[in-house]
């Protein structure tokens, strides 16, 4: 996806049912220097969300995003943001999922938001 390729998202680990993604904090995505803007949280968390349930489909099969809630508690601040997403429920349609998403620099990581997101089932045709 190009978006993906814009914000330099790296796969770190991909388990069924599992994702943990990296990405810089670029200056071209920050709101202010070093601090990076909501709209790019809210992507990162959503690719691992979503790309953990995908994880669960069978081949040829996609999803997309339904909907989506964040909630930010702390500023994300550091190199990069690391994102965990982890299937809540899934089901043939509908898969409920989330993600946590942390702050990284060289001493530390700060848990910064959490999103849950509900993702549509595109299953291959029979």
């Amino acid at each position: 996806m190009p978006i993906a390729r814009t914000l330099q998202l790296r796969f770190v680990q991909l388990a069924p049912g599992q994702v943990e993604l990296e990405m810089p904090i670029l200056p071209s995505l920050c709101f202010r220097e070093g601090q990076l803007q909501a709209t790019a949280m809210y992507a990162i968390a959503d690719f691992a969300a979503v790309g953990a349930a995908a994880t669960l489909l069978p081949d040829g099969g996609f999803n997309t995003t339904v909907d989506g809630t964040i909630k930010l508690f702390a500023p994300a601040r550091g190199t990069h943001l690391r994102a965990i997403g982890r299937v809540v429920s899934h089901g043939q349609q509908l898969s409920v999922c989330s993600a946590e998403v942390h702050a990284v620099d060289e001493r530390r990581q700060v848990h910064c938001a959490t999103l849950l997101a509900t993702a549509r089932n595109h299953l291959p045709l029979a």
